[in-house]
């Protein structure tokens, strides 16, 4: 178990540099300097968050989904010059409900139909 949070250790720590990169280099879509240095604060300021709140994650499986969210996050960000994470639509009780299904049930579906991206929001 150790060996494999050694091993993920570099790759952690430099996911964690690519994103105060980004956050160094962002330019905002609205190309006024003022949302430029409002949102490169906030990419910073939520790596760090998200970053020391995962730090004493120790599970190798737990670590890689922290891993996948974070370059996912990255990328739409890029993608679509937003680094706000994307809104999901979808209502409390939105799911399609089977007979004797109870709130349980609901709020498990919600949880696997939330999207990689936004798996270290609070839900709301």
């Amino acid at each position: 178990m150790l060996t494999g949070v050694r091993m993920s250790r570099p790759h952690v720590l430099s996911l964690y540099r690519r994103v105060l990169r980004v956050a160094r280099s962002w330019k905002a879509q609205s190309a006024l300097p003022q949302d430029t240095d409002a949102e490169g604060k906030y990419i910073a300021q939520e790596a760090r968050t998200l970053f020391r709140q995962n730090q004493q994650i120790t599970d190798q499986e737990s670590i890689q989904r922290c891993i996948e969210e974070c370059e996912a996050r990255i990328e739409i960000g890029l993608h679509y010059r937003n680094p706000y994470p994307r809104p999901t639509y979808l209502p409390p009780m939105g799911l399609a409900t089977q007979k004797g299904r109870k709130l349980k049930a609901q709020q498990r579906l919600r949880k696997q139909a939330k999207p990689v991206y936004l798996q270290s929001q609070d839900e709301t």
